[in-house]
C-alpha cells in the first residue's frame, strides 16, 4: 500500500500516542494500589502493544487482517477492589482518569484517521483498533463505576 503524506503523518501520530499508551500503562500497573487495577493496566498495555505492531507494519506498507469481530466488553463483571485508605483509592482514581482522558484522545485520533484513509483495508484496521480503544474506555469506567470512583 502506498501511502500519501497525509497517512504518513497520521500514522506517526498514532504511533506515537500508542508508545504514551503503553508507557503509562505499564507505569500505571506499578503505581496502582489495587492489585485488580494493576492486572487491569497490564493487560491492556499488551493490547496497546498489538496495536503499536499493527501501525509499525502499516508504515512500512503492509496491512495486517483483522478479525472480523472484536471481544463484547459490555457484560464485564464488577472488580471491587479492597483500598487500605482513601488516599489510595484517590491515587487509583487519579490513574484511571487520567488514562480515560488518554483513550478517549486516542480514539478521536482514529475516527479522525479512518475517514482520511483511502484504502478499505486500512480504514477496516483503524477501525479495529479505534474499536479496541474504546473497549479500554468501557473497561476503566467500569473499574471506576464499580469502586465508587466516578461521578
Amino acid at each position: 500500500m502506498a501511502l500519501t503524506q497525509k497517512e504518513t503523518d497520521l500514522l506517526k501520530d498514532m504511533k506515537g500516542q500508542e508508545e504514551l499508551c503503553i508507557q503509562k500503562y505499564n507505569k500505571y500497573s506499578e503505581m496502582a494500589k489495587a492489585e485488580a487495577l494493576k492486572n487491569l493496566f497490564k493487560s491492556m498495555a499488551q493490547v496497546e502493544q498489538n496495536h503499536l505492531q499493527t501501525i509499525t507494519a502499516m508504515m512500512s506498507g503492509n496491512i495486517p487482517t483483522m478479525p472480523n469481530t472484536i471481544e463484547n466488553s459490555n457484560n464485564q463483571n464488577c472488580v471491587s477492589a479492597n483500598y487500605m485508605s482513601e488516599a489510595d483509592k484517590n491515587d487509583d482514581a487519579l490513574l484511571c482518569q487520567d488514562m480515560l482522558a488518554t483513550e478517549k484522545h486516542v480514539s478521536g485520533l482514529y475516527d479522525t484517521a479512518i475517514f482520511e484513509f483511502k484504502d478499505p483495508a486500512a480504514r477496516k484496521t483503524l477501525n479495529h483498533i479505534q474499536a479496541e480503544e474504546q473497549q479500554h474506555g468501557e473497561q476503566l469506567y467500569a473499574y471506576m463505576n464499580c469502586n465508587g470512583m466516578y461521578s
